[in-house]
């Protein structure tokens, strides 16, 4: 209809922006929008592996050339072919199913009970008053300095380790989506206000997604301090778990089966990092960033 009219009384219609073909030329020119000329570049696969595999060789490389005695740190092939035996006789199998078992538990119980926390010290003065300064209590308490207590009241079976991994995931979760929900834009706040949103529509609508963001945040650190503390706990009197069959190994000096244990611990923790990132980008792709 605009193209008819223009034709009828001899004008060009132009949008602000040129043409078609002169806006692809432009997205293609250097220094474009849709490039980022100043931001970290387009997204390649599988990039994040490169880190990793510059490690894993510069360290086969160090085994092999002498720089680095086997006895120390085993090379990487050993430890591959270690992997395989513990596999082949089914002990690797069964400690990390029952890693896997405790680091799953905590780590639903911690997130849970973190975000619980978050939403009541983070939408109530008086929730803030009773929960902020006990968490911040236990973010200046080590882990470590913890497990002498658990032990003492829940003794030194699972409830015990649950727990200490439990309260070391929490606190991230809580202080990162705590401090997201303070973050909210205050705008958005008057908007609710101005609307007549009731406080549950606000919460859902305004408050629980201005906070993803930063629950995100916390749960990445979250999931790597939860294979972090359990490294711990498996080794205090434990007869199952990837921490005691590597405890089990440091008395009997084999080194490439404790390695074995960390590089286990470093894979599943690089491996839900991952989970978590693309979980984040599905939830979170209504936000432009620079990892967009």
């Amino acid at each position: 209809m605009a193209e008819q009219v223009s034709q009828r009384w001899g004008l060009r219609a132009e949008s602000p922006t040129g043409s078609l073909a002169e806006r692809r030329a432009r997205a293609k020119s250097p220094g474009a929008p849709g490039q980022r000329r100043l931001g970290p570049g387009r997204k390649i696969p599988f990039l994040r592996l490169v880190g990793p595999v510059v490690l894993l060789l510069a360290w086969q490389l160090s085994a092999s050339t002498g720089l680095l005695d086997p006895h120390t740190l085993t090379p990487p092939a050993q430890v591959l072919a270690t992997a395989g035996e513990l596999l082949a006789d089914g002990r690797l199998q069964e400690h990390l199913l029952t890693s896997l078992g405790r680091a799953s538990v905590s780590l639903v119980l911690g997130v849970a009970i973190g975000l619980a926390l978050a939403l009541v010290a983070g939408l109530s003065r008086v929730g803030e008053a009773l929960i902020d300064g006990p968490v911040q209590i236990k973010r200046a308490i080590p882990t470590l300095a913890l497990i002498p207590l658990a032990i003492i009241w829940f003794g030194i079976g699972e409830g015990m380790k649950i727990t200490v991994v439990t309260l070391a995931v929490l606190v991230p979760v809580y202080l990162n989506t705590h401090a997201a929900l303070r973050g909210v834009d205050h705008r958005f706040v008057e908007l609710a206000e101005t609307v007549r949103l009731s406080r549950r529509q606000f919460v859902r609508r305004i408050a629980i997604p201005g906070s993803l963001p930063g629950f995100f945040t916390g749960l990445r650190m979250a999931v790597t301090i939860s294979w972090l503390a359990l490294v711990v706990v498996e080794q205090i009197n434990a007869t199952s778990g990837i921490g005691s069959l590597m405890t089990q190994a440091r008395n009997y000096a084999q080194t490439d089966v404790i390695v074995v244990g960390l590089v286990i611990y470093a894979l599943f923790g690089l491996l839900s990092d991952s989970v978590v990132r693309f979980a984040e980008g599905r939830v979170l792709s209504w936000r432009r960033t620079l990892d967009s």
